[in-house]
Formats: C-alpha cells, structure tokens, sequence
C-alpha cells in the first residue's frame, strides 16, 4: 500500500502539464476535472495510506526509491520518498486542505479568462510540496522547496495586468531567494563535513561526529534557520507575505494554510536533530518566533484590508510554530501547523466569500451587517476567529495552550510574549468579526456563494472545531520529552487571556463602550497608529538600508564597468577586421604581391636572415 506514494506529486504534476500544454483550449470542465480531480485522488491515496498507518499498526518509516538522480565524483541522491509519521502527517494537511481550496476555486475563479492556467500553477504548487515533505534527502527537499517559491511567484502575480500584482510577485520571490541563498550554503556546509545529504544517515552521522554546542552544527543550524525564516515569512524575511495577498484569494489561502509558509516549521522539525546538538540556534528559533508573532500582531491591529489582517495572523500563528520548536515541543509545533491550516483557509475562503460577494471590496470598515445576509461566511469567521484566538474547545485552543505551557516550562520570558500575542490575537481576531459581520450595512452584498464555496467551508468548520481532538502520528518520530504541566496558575491564565481579549474586542468595537479615540487622535496616538499601520516602518527599513543604495550604485553604474571591458575587446577585433578587409581590393596583382612578399619574408625568417 505505501507503494502508492510515488503517485501523489505525480498526478497533480500530470495535470499541471496537460494544462500547459493545451495552452487554456480545454473546456473549463474538464480543467475541473484535471485540477480538481488530481488532487482528489492524491488526497484519497493519502487517506487509504494514513488509514493503513494507524490501524494496522506497521509505523516503521518506509522509503520508496524511483532510482538515481544524478552520480557526481560518488555522490549519488536519488529520487527516493521517506514516509513516517511527519511526513504523513504534512501529507494529510496538503493534500486534504488542499483539496478542498481546489474546489472552493472552482467557482471563485470560475468567470476567470485564464481559469485554466490558474488550476496548472495551483497544481504544480502541491506537487512541489509534496515533493518536499516527501524527500528523503536534502536535495530533493530543495527541489521541491525551490518549486513551491517559484508557484508562489507565478501565483502572487497571477493578475499580472495589474502593475502593484507584479511588484508583490517579484517580493516574494526576491526575499525568499535570501533566505534559499542562506539553506544552499548550509546544505553545502553539510555534505562537505558529513559527505551525504540523505536526511536520516545525515542526522545520524552528525550526532556521532559532532557533540553539543559545536560550531559547524551551530553554523548549519542557523543556515537552515535562514532558509526557514524567508519561507515562513519570520524576522527579518516576514515583509513579502502580506504584499502576497494580490493573488486570488484560493492562492492565499494555499499559501497560509497548507504549503508554502509551512514549509520552514517542516525543515526544522524534519532536522531537529540538528537544532538538537545546537542549543544556540535552537534559542534563536524561539526568540525569532516570539518577535514575529509579536510584531505581526500589533500590526494586524491596525490594518483595513480584511485579507492583510488575515496574513499579519498568519506571520504571527507560525511564531508560535518556531516558539514551540525553540523550546523543544516538536510535537506541539506540527499539531499547531496542522489546526493553523484548518482555521486559516476557513479564514481565507471565508473572506473570499465575502469578497465575492461585496464585489470585491476589501476594507472591513465598509462593510458590516452580513451576519444575516452572508450566514455561512459569517459562521465560517466565527469559527475561524475562535480557533485563531485558542478560545476553549476549539482545535488551536488544544494546539496553542500546549505551546505556551512548553514555552512557560522552558522560559518564562517566552511564554510572557505568547500570552500577550494570544491577547492581540484575540482583539484584532474579533475586531474583524465584529466590523464585518455587526452594526450596519456599508455596501449591499449579492447572493451568497454556491455549494461549491459554501462545502468547503463547512467541512473546514468542522475541523476548526473538532481537530484538536485529532492524534497526530509523530510520537516516534521526535524524542520523548515530559508533557508541559497543566497545573497551577499558569493553567488557569494561559486559557482565561484569549477569553479577556474578546471581551475588550466586544467593549472596543461592538459595544463601543471602551474609547481610545482621544489617544488615538493625538499626535503620540496618530504616529504609534502609522507605525503599526506600517508593519513597524519595515518595508521603509529595507527600502533606505538595501533599495536606495543599490539603485543608487546602479544609477553610477549604469554603463557597467564590467562591459566596458567586453566592449573594448569588441572594439579592438573591428578595428583589426577593418585592417584586414583594407587589404581585400579585388585586383589578381595585389594578392599575388603579397603572396610572394610573404613567401620571401618566410624564407628569410628560416634562413635566419631576419
């Protein structure tokens, strides 16, 4: 049965090229059949696997191999896939998660003139996750990490008519090349001490070669780290994701929920061995993703754009992820990846239906009272924004509090800046629900969203609420660490956070009984408003440290010293042409001339004359 998983990044790549190679001529029912149906049964492969996994017992991890991929002075990857409890576990979220936005944006897109091509990237996207969560070496892992960003490229700037769509397009592909360029080099660093990219051989070579707190380990572990950090949208690499949502809403939601942004937590969990014998770039994977979900928060307080808020949440909820692996909760930071993706597309489609139905608008502050006009969509976000805020019962209350109680146990300076982001979480969460879907109607909505839209956000409404009660197969995978306590204060506290910053979300903008406009409306207020707003002046940050100087080096440089010499070769060869074709007149006398001057300056030159 596990025989089976070379089929799964290989019908949604089959499909991807059927669609390219007709070029968008095909009806767009068979286009929903191709990218619909492909990974429908790449999902249903993956249910019939993770069925077998857990019922018959056979867990030992199973490698598949389609044979070499290249043999380079001995080094011999192949195109093998690795299957254990993490990797299946990742395979349920792409496939499942992504199976149901594929049918949702079978009618989202479905008035799109380029539907078809849309569906080619979209499965050409899962194909390479999967290749990614499936390989059993670095390499490949590379390969499949390098597709997901070049999808994202293609997907982001999906409506490339749209100049600002091809900006956000190239950012995202720029800034994640960063941190592609940072993974390289510690996969080089790597192969050149442990002679092997193969993961598992890899990681138990490193942990007998190498003891804890060395510095090549170190060095590996915080080039990984850069890599992770540009894919998952973390300090200092956060700043394309947000831009990102210029692509159709099903791209946002695939993005956030179950491939590319998750892909970073996946490369550290899948190396944890590693990050294990480096305790200092471990720290520095928690201390990253506190600062992100921090920053992130406090910036999704203050935006207007009903999916930017969403992607500020979604910088913010994979902190928490890379919290969870600083502290060692291996466990707990792949059972959050998994909740994340099921709140986070409901999220996403939720506001796609919204979207849809308000002719595209995107400011919360023009719309309101949709809770009766737009019932699914508006039961979709409640749902949604109570897992996101880990309100009690829901699948990221379980998900969450595990995180925090860990980062509690390990520090508690870290579980200081969880809990006050699970606070900011919950008023901005409500925040959006109570501008979207109270008070009184700014812009008339159509009609609510077809049962291809409205399933999906059923089934993942769900999840929402019942996958914290889901059993995540990665016990032996990881090491066996003792389970965080749920006694105490801090147990009480940890749950109690979210619940008080609903209430402040319901006094704050329901209610309206608690007001800051004064504050707000001072200069200290305006200026802490705009900073915010600004995603803490980051982009500005980048712009004057890195953007300015380059273009004012390239502006210098705009004759390109390096082509002045090109050119001046180019320059010396005419002239010695022009030589050459001064000597081609056409008259039989002068070519027999010099055919004779030459052939007495020869004979003198051998007979030592000259």
């Amino acid at each position: 049965m596990y025989d089976l998983i070379w089929l799964l990044p290989i019908l949604p790549l089959l499909s991807f090229c059927i669609l390219f190679a007709t070029g968008g001529n095909l009806a767009p029912r068979w286009v929903t059949m191709l990218g619909v149906g492909s990974i429908g049964i790449a999902a249903l492969i993956v249910g019939v696997i993770a069925w077998f996994w857990l019922t018959t017992g056979m867990r030992e991890p199973y490698l598949y191999s389609l044979g070499p991929w290249m043999n380079v002075a001995g080094f011999t990857p192949t195109f093998g896939f690795y299957l254990d409890g993490l990797s299946l576990t990742m395979l349920m979220v792409v496939t499942g998660v992504g199976f149901l936005i594929h049918v949702y944006s079978s009618l989202f897109m479905a008035d799109d003139l380029d539907f078809s091509r849309f569906f080619a990237y979209m499965n050409l996207f899962v194909s390479a996750m999967l290749v990614l969560v499936l390989a059993d070496n670095l390499l490949l892992l590379y390969l499949g990490w390098e597709g997901v960003g070049l999808c994202s490229y293609l997907l982001v700037g999906f409506w490339h008519a749209k100049p600002a769509n091809g900006a956000a397009a190239r950012k995202a592909f720029i800034i994640t090349r960063i941190g592609d360029t940072a993974m390289a080099l510690g996969l080089f660093l790597l192969f050149m001490h442990l002679g092997t990219l193969e993961i598992q051989p890899m990681l138990a070579t490193a942990s007998a070669t190498w003891q804890t707190g060395d510095s090549i380990p170190t060095i590996a572990a915080l080039l990984l780290l850069g890599g992770a950090v540009g894919k998952s949208a973390q300090l200092p690499l956060q700043t394309w994701l947000p831009d990102a949502m210029a692509g159709p809403t099903p791209v946002s939601a695939l993005i956030h929920a179950a491939t590319m942004v998750t892909a970073g937590v996946y490369l550290i969990a899948r190396t944890h061995e590693l990050y294990l014998l480096a305790p200092m770039a471990q720290a520095t994977v928690a201390i990253v993703g506190v600062a992100t979900l921090l920053i992130a928060a406090f910036t999704a307080l203050a935006q207007h754009d009903i999916k930017r808020i969403l992607a500020y949440s979604t910088i913010s909820q994979i902190g928490y992820m890379f919290l969870a692996l600083g502290v060692g909760a291996w466990s707990s930071a792949i059972f959050h990846l998994m909740t994340h993706a099921f709140f986070k597309a409901l999220l996403f489609l939720g506001a796609g239906a919204v979207i849809f139905s308000l002719h595209h608008e995107h400011d919360i502050f023009k719309m309101g009272g949709l809770r009766k006009k737009l019932p699914v969509a508006f039961w979709s976000f409640l749902i949604g924004s109570a897992a996101l805020t880990a309100l009690p019962f829901t699948s990221g209350f379980y998900s969450k509090d595990a995180i925090l109680l860990a980062a509690f146990e390990h520090n508690p300076w870290l579980y200081a800046g969880g809990l006050l982001g699970a606070l900011l979480t919950a008023i901005y969460s409500f925040r959006l629900v109570f501008l979207v879907f109270f008070g009184d109607v700014k812009t008339e909505p159509s009609a609510p969203a077809g049962p291809r839209m409205a399933v999906p956000l059923i089934i993942l409404c769900f999840f929402s609420v019942v996958g914290g009660w889901i059993h995540i197969p990665v016990d032996e995978v990881f090491p066996v660490v003792a389970g965080p306590s749920h006694e105490g204060p801090v147990a009480l506290i940890t749950p109690l956070i979210p619940i008080v910053g609903v209430l402040l979300a319901y006094f704050l903008f329901l209610r309206r009984s608690l007001d800051f406009s004064g504050f707000f409306g001072s200069g200290l207020g305006r200026n802490l408003k705009a900073f915010f707003f600004s995603h803490w002046g980051m982009d500005w940050l980048y712009d004057k440290v890195f953007v300015v100087p380059y273009t004012a080096v390239a502006r210098l440089n705009q004759s390109d010293a390096v082509d002045l010499v090109y050119e001046g070769v180019a320059n010396l060869t005419s002239i010695f042409h022009s030589l050459i074709a001064f000597t081609q007149t056409g008259q039989l006398r002068w070519y027999a001339a010099t055919m004779v001057a030459g052939l007495v300056l020869l004979i003198a030159i051998v007979m030592g004359i000259v």
